[in-house]
C-alpha cells in the first residue's frame, strides 16, 4: 500500500494537508490566539503583524482565529452530512441491489426523482423553509446528497450478489441479513470510502455557498463562505480579507478531490495490474 501511495504524490500531500487541517479544527481553542468573536476597536482592518498574523477584519476580529474556527465549522458539517448520507444511501442501495424486483424499482424511481432537482437549489429551498442555521444546512445537504451514494452502492451490490462467495453463503443457509452484513458490506467499504471522500468536497463547497448567501453559519460564528461574503465590500481596499478564506476553501476542496482519486487508484485492481 505504501508503494502505491508513493506513486501518487498529490494524494499523499492531500492526506497530509487534511490531517493537519483536522488537527487544527479539533484544537481550535488552543491554536487560535483569540476567540472568533473577540473584537478590538483599536485594531480595525490592521495589516498582518506579530499580534495578528493575518491582520484583522472590519470589526477588529483576528482573521487567523476566524479561519481556524471556520475549518472546524466546515469539517463538522462534512462529518455530520456524510454520516447521514452513508446511513441512508448505503441502506437503500443495499436493499435495491440485493433484493431487486419491487424494492429496486421503488427505491431507484424515488432516487431518479431526487436527481431531477439541482442539489444546491433544493438545499436552498429546504433551508429557506426550515430557517437559516448550520443545523438546517446539515439536514438540507444530507437530504439532497444521499441519492448519489445509493446509486453507487446499488451498482456494486448488483455485481457482488452474483459472486461465488455469496452463492456459497446462501448454500450454507445464511439469512439475507447476515449475507448483507458479513459478506457484501465489507466488499463495499473501499467504494464507500472513495465516494465519501470525493463527495466531501462538494459538501464543503455547498456549505460555503449557503453561508455566503446568509443561509448557513450566522454571525458571529465564522465560516469560510461567510468570511468571503463579509469581505466583498472591502475587496478593493483590503483584498487579503477575501483571499485568505478563498484559498482555504480552494485548498480543502482540491485536497479532498486528490485524496479521492488516490484512494480510487489504490483500491482499483485493474490499476494495480497496470
Amino acid at each position: 500500500m505504501w508503494a502505491q501511495w508513493r506513486q501518487h504524490p498529490l494524494a499523499l500531500a492531500a492526506l497530509v494537508y487534511l490531517s493537519l487541517l483536522t488537527v487544527v479544527a479539533l484544537l481550535a481553542p488552543i491554536i487560535a490566539p483569540y476567540r472568533y468573536d473577540a473584537q478590538d476597536s483599536t485594531a480595525i482592518l490592521q495589516p498582518p503583524s506579530i499580534r495578528h498574523p493575518l491582520g484583522t477584519d472590519e470589526l477588529g476580529r483576528d482573521v487567523f482565529s476566524r479561519l481556524v474556527y471556520g475549518a472546524r465549522v466546515s469539517l463538522t458539517v462534512v462529518v455530520q452530512v456524510e454520516l447521514l448520507e452513508v446511513l441512508i444511501g448505503v441502506t437503500l442501495g443495499l436493499l435495491a441491489g440485493y433484493f431487486r424486483g419491487r424494492w429496486d424499482s421503488l427505491i431507484m424511481r424515488f432516487t431518479d426523482m431526487m436527481f431531477a432537482f439541482p442539489d444546491i437549489l433544493l438545499a436552498i429551498l429546504i433551508v429557506a423553509i426550515l430557517g437559516p442555521g448550520l443545523h438546517n444546512v446539515f439536514i438540507a445537504l444530507a437530504l439532497t446528497g444521499w441519492p448519489s451514494m445509493a446509486r453507487v452502492v446499488r451498482s456494486q451490490v448488483l455485481a457482488l450478489r452474483e459472486r461465488e462467495f455469496v452463492e456459497a453463503a446462501r448454500a450454507t443457509g445464511l439469512g439475507h441479513g447476515r449475507i448483507l452484513w458479513r459478506h457484501i458490506l465489507p466488499g463495499l467499504l473501499p467504494t464507500i470510502i472513495v465516494a465519501v471522500t470525493v463527495d466531501s468536497a462538494g459538501i464543503v463547497l455547498a456549505e460555503s455557498a449557503l453561508s455566503f448567501l446568509g443561509l448557513g453559519a450566522q454571525p458571529p460564528l465564522p465560516s469560510w463562505g461567510r468570511m468571503i461574503d463579509d469581505a466583498r465590500q472591502l475587496m478593493r481596499s483590503h483584498p487579503t480579507l477575501l483571499v485568505y478564506p478563498a484559498l482555504m476553501l480552494s485548498f480543502t476542496v482540491m485536497a479532498l478531490n486528490f485524496l479521492g482519486d488516490g484512494l480510487r487508484d489504490l483500491w482499483d485492481p485493474r490499476h494495480r495490474k497496470r
